[in-house]
């Protein structure tokens, strides 16, 4: 391949491209200068940086599907006791020797584990969270329904996939998409379990020390709800949600000691009355499941079931808006995408919908931990 002269070389522009920027994109491609800037001693380390973060995306999927594999196998539940050989694990995994080998390097330059004596390996911290962290390895797990989906991305993109991913969550089609009881539990678990994250990061954003009565809209088996009645004793709880998860959610209610303090009223609210019991109202995980219609519809039903003064909460993972960033934008979009019935929205997308079904007040606080949770408050 010839080098281009810069000077010359005319590029078509696309509709809508800027004429500002192309010269310094057409620069920085061309095969010349990225020789030069690689020996350029200011450029140099510029250009490894880029070159290095450019071969991470595209060995994206090769390391995605080495964390799957350590998921899978149980290599973290594994090795979380005690540290074990190569050969060790491959017989009690069952995988040849030679490719758990491979598979073990692959592990290590990722961060999961470590060498430590001669000949063993041992979890690290990031390790140790696949062992830890309540949801995190379902989570993994569950991600080749959505490697499927993404197998072509073009076609992805283009709308063009059936995809499978919609199908595991049926809740999202309303409630006569969530009759099957195996799917029901696999469905409910998965949420719930990872749901104690959620938990933790929306408590600490939100004061909930004023609410006397909170109700969870979409609250699943009550992950949330139990971690607000541990944290505080004042307020009743009502959660509401489908029918199908009612004998889930009570058993973890009278496990947790809550169950004088709670009330399960079931039903969907795109079909039954929202009860007009709380002065706070809770949204965790369940707006981008839906479409904006589907959205402000719930909204205003949330605005007129509240008292002046009555706050609605929303907790979910939300995209950067105007800044992108990688966790709304590069993996909960696409994961919204692939259900094909909600979106991932940002901060500001949803407080201009609480704001259309008549809120005030609105507040988006700084979220801890964007890849687990963001939150938006609005007052009635």
């Amino acid at each position: 391949m010839t080098d281009i002269d810069l000077s010359t070389a005319r590029v078509a522009r696309p509709h809508g491209a800027s004429k500002r920027s192309g010269w310094a994109t057409r620069l920085v491609a061309s095969r010349s200068f990225q020789k030069w800037a690689a020996k350029f001693p200011l450029t140099r380390r510029i250009v490894r940086t880029e070159g290095e973060a450019m071969f991470d995306l595209v060995a994206g999927f090769c390391h995605s599907q080495i964390l799957q594999a350590f998921v899978r196998l149980k290599l973290p539940e594994i090795l979380l006791d005690h540290e074990m050989t190569s050969d060790a694990l491959a017989s009690e995994v069952a995988v040849p020797h030679d490719r758990m080998t491979v598979l073990l390097a692959g592990a290590v330059s990722l961060g999961l584990i470590k060498r430590r004596r001669p000949g063993r390996y041992g979890l690290t911290t990031r390790g140790a969270a696949l062992a830890g962290v309540p949801g995190l390895a379902g989570m993994i797990a569950h991600h080749d329904v959505l490697y499927r989906d993404l197998a072509d991305p073009v076609a992805f993109f283009k709308g063009e996939v059936e995809t499978e991913l919609a199908a595991f969550w049926p809740y999202v089609f309303g409630a006569g998409g969530a009759t099957d009881p195996k799917t029901t539990q696999t469905y409910s678990q998965l949420m719930a379990d990872s749901q104690v994250l959620v938990a933790e990061d929306t408590l600490a954003m939100v004061d909930l020390s004023a609410a006397e009565n909170i109700l969870d809209i979409g609250g699943g088996t009550g992950a949330f709800l139990t971690a607000v009645g541990l944290a505080h004793t004042g307020p009743k709880l009502t959660l509401f949600d489908l029918p199908a998860v009612a004998p889930a959610a009570a058993d973890r209610f009278h496990g947790a000691g809550l169950s004088d303090r709670v009330e399960i009223v079931s039903g969907s609210f795109r079909d039954d009355p929202i009860p007009q019991t709380a002065d706070l109202i809770s949204l965790i995980r369940v707006l981008y499941d839906h479409a904006d219609e589907t959205v402000v519809a719930l909204l205003k039903s949330i605005f007129d079931a509240l008292p002046d003064g009555g706050r609605v909460v929303v907790s979910e993972p939300m995209t950067g808006g105007a800044i992108p960033e990688r966790a709304g934008d590069a993996y909960f979009a696409l994961y919204c995408m692939a259900m094909r019935t909600g979106r991932a929205r940002s901060q500001s997308q949803i407080a201009a919908l609480l704001e259309q079904a008549g809120f005030t007040q609105i507040k988006t606080p700084k979220a801890r931990r964007p890849f687990i949770t963001s939150v938006v408050i609005g007052v009635r």
